[in-house]
């Protein structure tokens, strides 16, 4: 079984992540701002444009963070491998090993998968190979990158707020999460990768990892008790 989490940390630079946040929590304040300055409208309706707009805010922000870290976004919008056409910015990351599609949603509230739209549908075909009971068949194609998504949770007390940033990967099925993390729980990944032991110097191989000092030392003796030295000086001048 693939280590979803891994091959994530493994394909996304921490700082994507955290910028992301920092851009997705700034659109949403900006979207409550714009309706409440200047939309004139009532509690509902100011809802159901805050929505619309913080959503499309988020979705240009998050396409232009992305490409700012080297993700490539679909060419010509079609899903790797299929026939399938994506209308969301979805950028692909390069792994060592597992390439991650990351793309964005907005999820009711928090844990509950995003809905489903022909974009996020074509994502998660991508995910068959994490689910090896629907592997039984060796003819099966068995893709090699994961569709992961970078999910927001609005606040649903205090307006203009997120409740939770987190990322998921969604079953081949589109019926739940095989994977889910807040993005403060999952951040913990990077710092708990080892680190690398500092390779020796190759000039020093050889010289031993031990200094020893030296058994006795040589007593100090002030020049005025050298008479040798003295002696010599007076010659010489």
């Amino acid at each position: 079984m693939i280590d979803m989490r891994r091959a994530i940390l493994d394909a996304l630079p921490k700082d994507l992540l955290l910028d992301l946040e920092d851009r997705l929590r700034a659109e949403a304040h900006k979207a409550h701002e714009i309706v409440r300055r200047e939309l004139p409208l009532n509690a509902k309706r100011s809802r159901e444009a805050e929505g619309q707009i913080r959503f499309r805010l988020q979705e240009q922000g998050y396409e232009e963070v992305v490409q700012a870290h080297g993700g490539h976004l679909l060419v010509n919008g079609v899903m790797l491998g299929t026939d399938l056409k994506v209308f969301q910015p979805f950028a692909r990351f390069a792994g060592p090993d597992i390439g991650v599609v990351l793309g964005f949603a907005t999820m009711p509230e928090r844990r509950k998968v995003p809905p489903k739209n022909m974009s996020r549908a074509a994502g998660v075909t991508l995910n068959l190979h994490l689910q090896p009971s629907l592997l039984d068949d060796e003819n099966t194609p068995r893709p090699t990158d994961m569709f992961a998504l970078f999910l927001t949770a609005r606040d649903r007390e205090r307006a203009g707020l997120i409740e939770e940033i987190a990322i998921g990967v969604i079953g081949s099925d589109y019926q739940d999460f095989i994977f889910y993390e807040s993005l403060e729980k999952f951040m913990g990944g990077y710092a708990a990768d080892p680190v690398e032991p500092t390779q020796p110097d190759p000039s020093e191989e050889g010289l031993g990892k031990i200094v020893k000092l030296r058994q006795t030392r040589k007593p100090f003796v002030p020049p005025e008790r050298k008479p040798d030295n003295d002696a010599e000086e007076g010659t010489a001048s």
